[in-house]
């Protein structure tokens, strides 16, 4: 099931510079930007926008009042895109005549460095400490995406590129749709505030277990996560009651921030990373990887 961070994500990228036609007919016309779209106009914008890039049923698609453009020939409108409790939108123009309209990324802030966003004070670590090369992984714990990115990470890439290299794990459960990515979160910090070996080898089951922790019900999920992470406590000698008491609370606090930080530099789905400040979306296979990790080691050279 593709969730509606998934699908945004996914009419972003296929967006990007895409030239649609929305309008038949031979003879031009001559509007200005208070000129409002007429209704059939805008049933042929959503129409096109659906079908070319799959929108799915259930999400829902605002069109705004046109505004001046500093662009040519066209004037500028936001299509939002709403499902459920989330939103977000983009702007498009449409060429005078009303037949064209296009979508282009038309400005973007690079004043400030991403990196600097992102919190990763006392956060897991693999890698080498000297590493020049930070890569942050907003992540949930139940993704199916996010095992795909985790066993490329480990141990395949972190080897390859070992000593100029260190990843970073965030937290960004997709509670909509994901009933025990939260729990999981806060049993793997738990753990993380006592030993970040115990949080890897718990990230590693997780991943690998997936279907197995998920168990028949939700409550059976928390279960086996609580009895996962107890596990790992034992095995590393941690503070057994203090783990125990960890779990028990379920204090959602430090995951929310996180998953607050993430939407403000750009997260709306997982595995999102940022390697060095570049941004990758999705679970993208080594080859692709590779390129964006030797880019990022070369400039530090």
């Amino acid at each position: 099931m593709q969730t509606f961070s998934a699908a945004i994500r996914k009419i972003n990228l296929a967006l990007c510079a895409a030239l649609l036609l929305v309008a038949g007919g031979c003879k031009a016309q001559t509007t200005k930007a208070s000129d409002t779209l007429s209704d059939a106009t805008i049933r042929r914008i959503q129409n096109e926008i659906r079908s070319r890039y799959n929108v799915r049923d259930d999400i829902q698609m605002a069109i705004s009042a046109l505004r001046e453009s500093d662009i040519p020939g066209f004037d500028k409108f936001t299509v939002v895109f709403s499902g459920g409790t989330r939103t977000t939108s983009f702007d498009f123009l449409i060429s005078k005549d009303r037949k064209k309209i296009m979508h282009m990324d038309l400005e973007a802030d690079v004043s400030t460095d991403v990196m600097s966003l992102i919190d990763v004070k006392g956060r897991p670590s693999r890698g080498s400490e000297q590493a020049k090369v930070v890569i942050v992984s907003y992540q949930d714990f139940q993704c199916p995406f996010c095992f795909r990115m985790h066993t490329t990470l480990f141990p395949g890439l972190m080897q390859e590129y070992a000593g100029k290299v260190k990843i970073v794990y965030k937290d960004y459960p997709l509670v909509e749709i994901h009933p025990w990515a939260m729990h999981a979160a806060v049993d793997a910090n738990c753990l993380a505030d006592q030993s970040q070996d115990a949080y890897w080898d718990f990230a590693d089951y997780l991943f690998a277990n997936q279907k197995e922790v998920a168990g028949k019900s939700r409550e059976e999920a928390f279960v086996n996560l609580d009895k996962a992470a107890l596990d790992q406590a034992v095995k590393r000698k941690l503070d057994i009651q203090k783990i125990t008491a960890c779990t028990q609370k379920q204090d959602e606090s430090a995951i929310r921030a996180s998953m607050a930080e993430g939407e403000k530099v750009g997260v709306d789905s997982t595995p999102t990373l940022f390697i060095d400040g570049e941004r990758v979306a999705g679970a993208i296979p080594p080859e692709k990887l590779r390129p964006m990790l030797d880019r990022a080691v070369a400039e530090h050279k």
